[in-house]
């Protein structure tokens, strides 16, 4: 990879990493690629390629589920207006805050020992409404950069070949193999947030 930067081959790497890890069970490509990134990138610069990419993922992996969405579980959720509002509400906050949408409703929806593509129906098109409305909120601070524009394109075919991977072997998981890979990426997920 002559001429290519040791930054750019990680933040590459970390991109395919993230979306093969989002297609698979759903959610955690923020966790994924910030545990890179972080390193390499302005934290404004990852956060903003979090939402950025973790709205095409989900967008695209919501379009593939789209026959198991349910509206009457989902809209509590997206509208924190129902019996789950708190944890709607709870999910949007973190996820504005750090990119990190959909952990709480992630945990939600395993707790209540739904099927995993009724769970997938549930958390990841509130993760897109979450990605859109942050993504509203940085575009109007003006807050992306050409270097960013630039970096999104550049992930974009590693976030495509990721993704496709992941859905790909999701549709191999039985039930108890994506529940135990779910709670093994929240428990991964806490522990990043602790360190």
């Amino acid at each position: 990879m002559d001429g290519i930067s040791l930054e750019l081959q990680l933040f590459i790497v970390a991109t395919f990493a993230a979306a093969l890890v989002a297609g698979l069970s759903g959610f955690a490509f923020g966790l994924v690629a910030a545990s890179i990134w972080l390193y390499i990138l302005t934290p404004l610069q990852s956060a903003s390629l979090i939402i950025a990419f973790g709205l095409i993922v989900q967008g695209y992996s919501v379009w593939k589920l789209r026959g198991a969405l349910d509206w009457g579980r989902l809209w509590p959720f997206i509208l924190g207006a129902a019996v789950d509002a708190v944890v709607g509400f709870l999910n949007g906050a973190l996820g504005g805050i750090t990119g990190l949408a959909g952990i709480l409703v992630t945990i939600w929806c395993g707790l209540r020992g739904w099927p995993k593509d009724v769970q997938r129906a549930v958390f990841q098109p509130v993760a897109v409404a979450t990605f859109v409305v942050s993504a509203l909120w940085i575009g109007a601070k003006g807050a992306l950069s050409a270097d960013t524009v630039r970096l999104f394109l550049t992930g974009l075919p590693a976030l495509f070949a990721g993704t496709w991977l992941g859905l790909k072997l999701f549709g191999r998981l039985d039930e108890a193999a994506f529940r135990k890979i779910v709670l093994l990426l929240l428990l991964a997920s806490g522990a990043v947030l602790i360190v």
